[in-house]
């Protein structure tokens, strides 16, 4: 039986400045005595990235918010995988739903957006969720086996790949799945691992996006194959952040 360490992200998205150093100071603060039982990472905006990856210490990790597919070239406003990692991040998030939808970035684009994080040696947080037509129709299931299996490379590992559920409608509305459709989705989405990577999926973590909170976070993380949460509003609050993270801490 393999051992996932839970993982709790936060995606601050297009919010921080210089002045949120502070915020980041009191995650790592609270981190250090999850350390061992809960990874912890902030995903701040780019501009964030080298400073923070300075101060963070050991107890919280790093990681972009996306990437471009190639590792440089004439790309106005975009960033490479290659000089996320040379400013300290360990990660990036890709194919989130944001992206995906606002700037129309397909399978496709995601999966080489994975591969160009594999090449800078940077685990991919691989997003994926239904929208909420796409629920009401019966359809979550298709729609999310078609991103796994377009969005995903073959060589994934424990050691290079997250997958987080995020579906679309539970984004920053304040909406939850119930637990019984949430262990739903994340069992199809082991399963479809075991079937494409027999020896690695049992290891690559699956985590949970879309309205977590202190609220929610303990029944959310207690709900089979959820092995942390992606967190986007609650986690540019650092106490509320660390509440869910120590939803894994000591008893």
């Amino acid at each position: 039986m393999t051992t996932r360490r839970p993982l709790v992200a936060g995606n601050w998205k297009m919010n921080g400045l210089t002045s949120s150093r502070q915020a980041l100071a009191d995650i790592a603060r609270g981190a250090d005595a999850l350390a061992g039982t809960v990874d912890v990472m902030v995903c701040p905006p780019a501009t964030l990235v080298l400073p923070f990856a300075a101060a963070a210490g050991g107890a919280v990790a790093i990681g972009g918010q996306n990437c471009h597919a190639e590792p440089s070239g004439a790309f106005t406003g975009d960033i490479s995988a290659e000089m996320l990692a040379d400013a300290g991040a360990a990660a990036v998030i890709v194919g989130h739903s944001e992206r995906r939808t606002l700037c129309h970035e397909n399978d496709a684009a995601v999966r080489r957006k994975v591969e160009a994080a594999w090449r800078a040696g940077l685990l991919a947080i691989c997003c994926v969720g239904e929208s909420a037509g796409e629920r009401a129709t019966g359809r979550t299931l298709e729609v999310v086996g078609g991103q796994l299996e377009g969005s995903i490379p073959d060589g994934a590992s424990a050691d290079n790949l997250v997958v987080a559920y995020e579906p679309v409608w539970a984004i920053g509305t304040g909406l939850t799945p119930s637990p019984a459709d949430v262990a739903e989705v994340h069992g199809f989405i082991r399963n479809h691992l075991a079937r494409r990577f027999p020896d690695a999926a049992l290891g690559i973590r699956i985590l949970y996006g879309g309205s977590v909170k202190a609220a929610n976070a303990r029944e959310l993380m207690a709900v089979a194959d959820v092995d942390g949460a992606l967190v986007g509003g609650a986690s540019l609050h650092p106490k509320e952040f660390l509440t869910i993270a120590g939803v894994y801490g000591p008893a």
